[in-house]
């Protein structure tokens, strides 16, 4: 199973839930990706795939500066796992996969859609 596109997720901290948007995708057969939320947008490190199991770590400085590490596990278009920070106690993560966008085949650009 393709664990690329954009994932919109919901973590549930200890100082309540945060969004954030993780895009993950394959750059010359090697996983990669970034996150963005609380206003900022940082690259993943040791982004791996395991079967359903995906795994990364990533540093941020919003709400707090913290390094985390997330454990997912995908299930067709929906993820959920835990993120760690450190010792504080894990944070439960739920994700949805957006929908691929395509363009339009037909038509010239900028018209698809109407009439």
């Amino acid at each position: 199973m393709s664990v690329e596109g954009t994932w919109d997720l919901s973590i549930a901290t200890p100082v309540g839930r945060i969004k954030a948007v993780v895009t993950l995708r394959r750059v010359d057969g090697v996983l990669t990706g970034t996150a963005e939320g609380a206003g900022q947008e940082v690259a993943l490190r040791e982004v791996t795939a395991d079967g359903d199991r995906v795994t990364w770590k990533q540093a941020v400085t919003r709400p707090l500066r913290l390094n985390l590490a997330f454990d997912v596990t995908v299930a067709g278009d929906a993820l959920h796992g835990v993120s760690r920070a450190g010792r504080l106690p894990s944070s439960q993560v739920t994700g949805v996969r957006r929908a691929a966008v395509t363009p339009a085949a037909d038509g010239p650009a900028g018209t698809a859609g109407t009439a």
